[in-house]
């Protein structure tokens, strides 16, 4: 800690997965095979009509500012989407497109929490949650969960967590890190719990939306009763392979988005020109045109959960969407592999990268300290090496 720094930085959290993606460049620069697999970025390059869509727009001399919430075609365009996949109707001015996801969600902490106001995570949740909520002054309050309820909350244990401070509840579904998916009947019963408390705000991250193997997405949105204190958050970086070009938006009440704004206008401004052009064309393309992307994952799915079955002491789930598995890991707690000792995931995380030369994440990043999360977003060849690996190096 550096005490000439704000206590707010030196109180921060370093991304766990941006942690480990800069370690795992580091040692491939020394010269080692590093098998990435702690990253959420799809393998797949973009869409080629996408690609179309940014050429055309640089030849298009797009190049100014941005409106700071976004194109009107683009809100446009999202109001499209939300009605056509989601069943949500949206006017412009609850729509704001934003640099990412992540700033979305920043937007929503900065703008809805003060200091002391509880902000209740589902555990295993995404590793950003927290840390964005503590830095606007918020206190995250952990939900556990376990592998055998598939890492999802009940309605039991979601009123158990709610005191007079809770202000928000932040979800994604599909879930990272575990690949769960909530079920229409069971956001109804946790519907059914924050009917009750009405100052309570919902954040629906639905990134990984379009990315589901079973069953049928659903919003918390969708429920007549929650869609005026619902927030969805969604963008293009994980359903179109757009990682780079940083474009999320959020679909929100009004007097929300409104504020989003207003934050966004002070700290980036609008988002790229030239990526806003681009999403354009991806959210009027139906989700059929990235089928391709998803059977892949399907498959990949499968085969991680055979290759992982056969190596000892791993026990997973099976994540009915996104693009990972998260498994639990405690059977080595407390074993010495290689001469070093295993107390925690974040040891076994260490190790598997040092000895497998597999960068995984740690889940303790996560709010599960007895899991491991994998990404299955690379190709069947790397996940094939990379199981190969572990398994020796655990034997």
């Amino acid at each position: 800690m550096n005490p000439k720094l704000s206590n707010r930085i030196n109180e921060m959290a370093t991304s766990a997965t941006l942690a480990m993606a800069a370690k795992a460049r580091e040692l491939r620069a020394e010269g080692k095979d590093i098998i990435g697999l702690s990253l959420g970025e799809p393998d797949f390059t973009i869409p080629e009509f996408v690609k179309e869509a940014g050429v055309q727009a640089i030849q298009n001399d797009f190049h100014s500012y941005t409106p700071v919430d976004g194109y009107g075609d683009l809100k446009d365009a999202i109001i499209t989407k939300f009605k056509r996949d989601n069943k949500l109707t949206y006017t412009p001015s609850q729509i704001v497109v934003s640099t990412g996801a992540k700033q979305s969600l920043a937007n929503l902490a900065m703008v809805l929490l003060n200091d002391g106001d509880e902000v209740l995570l589902p555990a295993p949740y995404w590793v950003s949650y927290s840390d964005i909520s503590k830095v606007a002054g918020g206190i995250p309050k952990e939900i556990k969960t376990s592998i055998e309820t598939d890492f999802k909350i009940t309605a039991e244990s979601l009123q158990e967590a709610i005191t007079p401070k809770t202000k928000m509840i932040i979800y994604s579904s599909p879930c990272n890190p575990s690949g769960s998916v909530y079920s229409k009947k069971e956001l109804r019963a946790l519907a059914d719990v924050l009917v009750k408390h009405p100052d309570i705000i919902v954040v629906s991250d639905e990134i990984y939306e379009h990315i589901l193997f079973d069953g049928e997405h659903f919003s918390m949105a969708q429920f007549e009763d929650m869609y005026d204190r619902t927030v969805v958050v969604n963008g293009v970086s994980k359903a179109f392979s757009m990682t780079g070009w940083r474009i999320g938006y959020i679909g929100a009440p009004e007097w929300i988005a409104k504020a989003c704004t207003k934050m966004q206008g002070q700290v980036t401004s609008g988002a790229n020109c030239i990526a806003q052009r681009a999403t354009i064309t991806a959210l009027e393309n139906p989700p059929s045109k990235i089928k391709y992307m998803v059977d892949a994952f399907k498959d990949r799915r499968s085969l991680i959960l055979k290759l992982l079955s056969k190596i000892p002491g791993f026990k997973s789930n099976t994540p009915e969407g996104a693009f990972y598995v998260f498994p639990d890991i405690s059977y080595y707690f407390g074993k010495t592999l290689k001469g070093k000792n295993i107390n925690s995931a974040s040891d076994f995380s260490l190790f598997l990268l040092e000895e497998a030369n597999v960068a995984t994440v740690t889940g303790e990043a996560f709010g599960d300290p007895n899991c491991i999360r994998i990404s299955y977003a690379a190709s069947e060849t790397d996940i094939k090496q990379a199981m190969k690996q572990i398994k020796e190096a655990l034997t």
